[in-house]
């Protein structure tokens, strides 16, 4: 079986005869063995990635798709700067376990705007002729790229919307202008989720769902025996609820004080960096714990020691769209959860009935109070059957073929992209 994320060309290469071992050339009408060489190179092209998001920050879509991506692409992933007092303008250049490039330019304090945006699109240019390829392919998880980045070549743009950022505390005032010219720029336009989708579908002819998907092996390891508890977690009694991802201005924080104030045994275990809000906001009670950021690797052993799982996500603009990666993940665990009521967590989890939705701290307790006393085997076989079908190899193989059929928009056509897949 060919690994997961292998294009198209590949999988035709790889065919051979079971008698002669003599290679099949795939099928592509019209197309002579120059035309078959060019789209053999522009199915592996290398990705240039632009992210509002750090590569070592917190593992989630960006990193689950990119390091696959990498399996068939020299990926190279451009951050936002890093100010420091006196240097001059330089590309911090990393290597990280996944084999991306991580990219991360370092700027002077004293730059004003104009100047920002000059440095960075030399520090660009710099990074394109290193890697001395015409076929790039460039991919935005931030329209805020655009003014140092629009002037380069590409075979192919993808923008990877996988949030609705013009809603987050402060989003630049920009922000929509440059995402609307993204989407005039783009060939093709990926989504973090179902709500996300409807929103955008009507915005640019080429645009597809891709929800959050599940490294199910991974968070499946939680509900191994063997897990050895976590130093920190270990001295917090049961039943422990507990709650994974970034701490933020979507965090409903008054949720979470209220229903830790309705039951005072349940220990409410928070994990993940505290950004955007003042750490000073966070609820403080005897049965509330923030144990800080985990790595990705890690959070399979705090998982383990979980009664019940929980995301009091605020419904504001912020949370509109968005589509929680830690909804399968938590169960992939095997915890039962409780979340509120979030479009892309209601349907499909909800509607399911493989999630809880409440819609006040009573709820919270109430549906929570049920599920512990509930079994788990029935409920744990359908979640199962569910997450079977899910997987980020799946979601990135999907995504792939998408790219290789997508028609780069007049002025950078790639004739041979489209010809080779369209008997796919």
């Amino acid at each position: 079986m060919e690994p997961p994320g292998s294009s198209v060309v590949r999988w035709q290469l790889s065919d051979r005869s079971a008698h002669t071992g003599a290679l099949k050339m795939p099928r592509i009408l019209g197309a002579n063995m120059a035309t078959f060489r060019k789209t053999a190179a522009i199915a592996s092209s290398p990705i240039l990635c632009f992210s509002h998001l750090r590569w070592n920050f917190v593992y989630q879509r960006p990193q689950h798709l990119l390091s696959r991506a990498a399996e068939d692409h020299e990926v190279f992933f451009f951050e936002e700067p890093v100010f420091a007092e006196g240097i001059q303008p330089f590309v911090q250049r990393t290597r990280s376990n996944e084999g991306i490039t991580v990219l991360v330019p370092m700027l002077p304090k004293a730059m004003n705007g104009p100047q920002i945006t000059r440095a960075l699109r030399s520090l660009v240019d710099t990074v394109v002729g290193g890697i001395g390829r015409a076929d790039l392919v460039l991919w935005y998880y931030t329209p805020m790229a655009l003014p140092f980045s629009r002037h380069l070549a590409a075979c192919l743009r993808v923008y990877d919307n996988m949030d609705e950022l013009s809603a987050f505390s402060g989003a630049p005032p920009r922000l929509i202008a440059m995402e609307r010219e993204l989407f005039r720029k783009v060939d093709v336009v990926f989504t973090g989720g179902q709500s996300l989708y409807e929103s955008k579908k009507k915005r640019h002819p080429n645009v597809h769902a891709c929800p959050s998907s599940i490294d199910a092996s991974h968070f499946g390891t939680s509900r191994e025996a063997s897990q050895r508890e976590p130093h920190d977690q270990a001295s917090i009694s049961g039943p422990r609820v507990g709650f994974f991802g970034v701490i933020d201005e979507r965090m409903d924080l008054d949720f979470l004080a209220k229903a830790a104030a309705i039951r005072p045994q349940w220990q409410f275990v928070m994990i993940g960096p505290v950004v955007k809000i003042d750490p000073s906001s966070l609820p403080q009670r005897p049965n509330i714990h923030w144990l800080g950021p985990k790595t990705y690797a890690q959070l399979p052993a705090y998982l383990a020691g979980w009664d019940l799982g929980f995301m009091p996500f605020a419904l504001n603009e912020a949370t509109r769209f968005i589509s929680p990666t830690k909804t399968p993940e938590f169960l992939a665990a095997g915890i039962p959860l409780v979340s509120t009521a979030i479009a892309d967590v209601i349907r499909p989890y909800g509607e399911l009935g493989l999630v809880e939705i409440a819609h006040s701290p009573e709820d919270l307790v109430n549906l929570g109070t049920a599920l512990l006393a509930r079994p788990t085997l029935p409920w744990l076989t359908r979640v199962d059957q569910h997450l079977a079908g899910m997987s980020w190899d799946l979601t990135w193989a999907s995504m792939h073929r998408i790219m290789l059929k997508s028609q780069p928009q007049a002025g950078r056509t790639v004739s041979a992209w489209d010809e080779a897949v369209s008997h796919v």
